[in-house]
């Protein structure tokens, strides 16, 4: 375990640089007086560095290998932090933000790609719990780190680089041979829609839940009345009930039929929702405590329909339908944060929990209408936290899933279905 460390730490520095860098650009594009639809511009701009990342960075790391694409990608990351305060244009932002999006991708694909390459049975286990409480952690500190840093100021773009080339040592540092490179999975984004068009549908709401929340979720925060610690506090509180939400919902995904707990969870999304825009402009407490519930309701999302997907493909199929997966997610993601600042410029901050309401009314129709035309998946597999970290994701988790599914003593091993 010892030897994962310097990927764990990578993991790390990348996620305080990169999940830094939303917040403090939807906070600075205020100061700068950006308008709203500006501002959702960079968030979608990162979404397609981020897409444009997942399909370049295999092909870079058979080019040059591990090590060299990591660096190559946080380069590209610390050259878009630190180009911000050289042209002060929301367009040229926007470019540095595609930037920082391929950093991500590409510095998740490598890290996973290597993880995937060094585990054994003996260590899987252990290995991905540590990398989710790893990602889901330094995530939740990343929405922190806006309380501490001041929007619209050179020294605070500064620091996020420097974290940023940090991230470059323990893994180009580390004594660890470097492993073969991996064949580049497929992108056949109809996989997806062949096996499952309810969980196709469900990453994309899940990405137009997620991706407008975390990128535009700062104006709203704004518009009501938060200031920039409480607005660190409010996107940390998302994140957390994300986090506090995997362990239930895994159970009643693995326990039920997965359509009716993506249908119960955007049922009480949409609740959240109408909460929120009820509490806005209220009091505080009541504020965050509507973001950590919507976080709770909304970000299992994605992995109740990545497990729902599965049940319907084969063990040759997993890497290229996680890939279809995260295609769709990526398209949604580019989408939402720009769709999402529009409505909340022409209709006020409570148009943001609407659309992403409406989006979920959308997924329990078509969740009810596809329980209609055929049953559900008679290969269970196991429910695994999925992160939206890059398309190479699926081998990791597929062979934790086929892991899982051939003993039944695993941890966590799913039960029979019925």
């Amino acid at each position: 375990m010892i030897s994962f460390s310097a990927l764990f730490l990578s993991v790390i520095l990348l996620q305080l640089s990169s999940g830094g860098v939303g917040p403090l650009d939807a906070l600075s594009g205020i100061a700068l007086d950006f308008s709203t639809a500006q501002i959702g511009m960079l968030g979608s701009a990162h979404f397609l560095g981020f897409f444009i990342g997942c399909w370049w960075a295999p092909r870079l790391m058979g080019s040059v290998g591990h090590s060299r694409a990591f660096a190559a990608f946080t380069a590209t990351g610390a050259i878009g932090l630190m180009a911000h305060f050289l042209i002060i244009d929301p367009k040229a932002w926007a470019i540095m933000r595609v930037a920082s999006g391929m950093c991500v991708a590409g510095c998740y694909t490598v890290i996973e790609a290597w993880l995937h390459a060094k585990l054994t049975n003996e260590t899987r286990g252990r290995a991905m719990g540590i990398y989710r409480v790893v990602d889901m952690g330094a995530s939740l500190a990343a929405q922190l780190v806006i309380s501490v840093l001041e929007p619209a100021s050179y020294i605070s773009y500064n620091l996020l680089a420097i974290v940023c080339c940090a991230a470059i040592l323990p893994l180009t540092l580390t004594k660890s041979q470097q492993p073969e490179t991996p064949d580049t999975p497929r992108l056949r984004p109809m996989l997806a829609v062949r096996r499952s068009p309810l969980a196709a549908a469900g990453v994309i709401v899940a990405a137009l839940s997620s991706a407008s929340f975390r990128m535009v979720g700062p104006v709203y925060g704004k518009e009501v009345g938060l200031v920039t610690d409480q607005i660190a506090w409010f996107l940390a509180a998302f994140v957390l009930g994300g986090a506090i939400a995997q362990y239930p919902v895994g159970w009643l995904a693995d326990k039920f039929d997965r359509r009716w707990v993506l249908i119960w969870l955007s049922g009480a999304a949409i609740l959240s929702c109408g909460a929120t825009v009820l509490a806005g402009g209220g009091s505080t407490a009541i504020v965050m405590l509507n973001a950590g519930i919507f976080g709770l309701t909304s970000f299992p999302i994605f992995s109740v329909a990545s497990a729902h997907a599965n049940d319907f493909a084969t063990s040759e199929e997993r890497v290229e339908l996680s890939a279809a997966l995260m295609f769709y997610f990526a398209i949604g993601a580019i989408a939402a944060p720009l769709f999402a600042s529009n409505l909340i410029e022409w209709y006020g901050p409570g148009a943001l929990f609407t659309m992403i309401a409406v989006g979920h009314a959308v997924l329990i129709i078509f969740g009810l209408s596809r329980m209609r035309v055929r049953s559900s998946g008679g290969n269970r597999t196991r429910y695994v936290y999925a992160p939206r970290t890059s398309f190479t994701i699926g081998k990791l988790m597929g062979r934790q899933r086929e892991r899982q599914n051939e003993d039944p003593d695993a941890e966590g091993t799913a039960p029979e279905q019925k």
